[in-house]
């Protein structure tokens, strides 16, 4: 067996992967990593692979995947299989999401620029309105 084939303390799992232990625990808690087992102090032991999940599961939060979207992959490949047609799809309705964020903030980015381009003056009266600004919106 190779060093880097060694099974890891969470210690310096968390350390490799510059996630604080708090989140590995969960992380494994979640059923996104196994362990081996414990040491006699209750420290939990990883297998080898643990960063390279640690690191899908980094990336794939990026893109926007849920952990319970993660999960699921991971038990794909768990299961001998690759996950990459669910990624696809997965990654498909991701980008739908975002296609659909990014409309809805050009609309908003519009109605902004068209409220500040207004050339109200200051209300005689607060009672009549707080800002026009706002309030003719």
């Amino acid at each position: 067996m190779l060093a880097q084939d060694a099974p890891k303390l969470i210690g310096s799992v968390a350390k490799e992967s510059g996630l604080p232990i708090k989140t590995v625990r969960y992380y494994e808690e979640l059923g996104l990593l196994n362990i081996l087992g414990r040491t006699e102090g209750g420290f939990r032991i990883f297998d080898s692979d643990v960063l390279v999940r640690l690191s899908f599961i980094k990336r794939a939060q990026r893109l926007g995947l849920s952990l319970l979207e993660i999960k699921e992959l991971l038990e794909v490949h768990d299961r001998g299989s690759s996950p990459c047609e669910d990624v696809k799809v997965k990654l498909t309705e991701r980008l739908s999401e975002v296609d659909h964020q990014i409309q809805q903030l050009l609309l908003l980015k519009g109605e902004l620029e068209g409220l500040l381009a207004m050339q109200e003056t200051e209300p005689e009266s607060f009672k009549e309105t707080i800002c026009p600004i706002i309030d003719h919106y």
